[in-house]
């Protein structure tokens, strides 16, 4: 798991080209950008999303296997916790399909971060993650989330 600001995007460009792709499309899009899918290579795709945030995510933690995901606020902030998978209990088995397994009870704090105000999250396989969660009462987001294919 990373977590750094838009600003200091050029860090990670040994990381790889897919990343890199990804971190520019966020640096670069404005909040006035339309929701949908933007396909930026034959690897990476960028979603734009809006919705409200929540005290609590009835889906626990997720994780992906196929996907890198890179989190990015356009609007509002959010709070996104992160544990790594050795720490959780799987509660619903990894979806080939959908790309994804949820996961809960962790064993250790989650690291907590907040997202919004230029702050992103990049999230590997090995990174179980809940986003979508309010900091202080729920607000409504412009979202941008990055899946960069491994």
């Amino acid at each position: 798991m990373l977590y750094d600001h838009i600003h200091n995007l050029d860090t990670y460009a040994s990381l790889s080209p897919d990343i890199m792709a990804g971190l520019e499309f966020l640096r670069d899009a404005k909040p006035d950008i339309e929701n949908g899918v933007y396909q930026l290579n034959p690897r990476v795709k960028a979603i734009v999303s809006e919705y409200e945030t929540k005290p609590q995510n009835p889906n626990g933690y997720e994780a992906h296997r196929q996907y890198i995901d890179i989190q990015y606020l356009l609007k509002g902030t959010e709070k996104l916790c992160s544990s790594p998978l050795e720490h959780l209990t799987e509660t619903k088995p990894y979806s080939e399909d959908d790309d994804y397994a949820l996961y809960d009870n962790p064993t250790v704090p989650p690291q907590e971060m907040h997202i919004g105000a230029g702050y992103f999250a990049i999230f590997y396989p090995q990174d179980g993650h809940m986003p979508q969660l309010s900091i202080d009462t729920p607000t409504k987001v412009k979202k941008v989330v990055v899946k960069v294919k491994i």
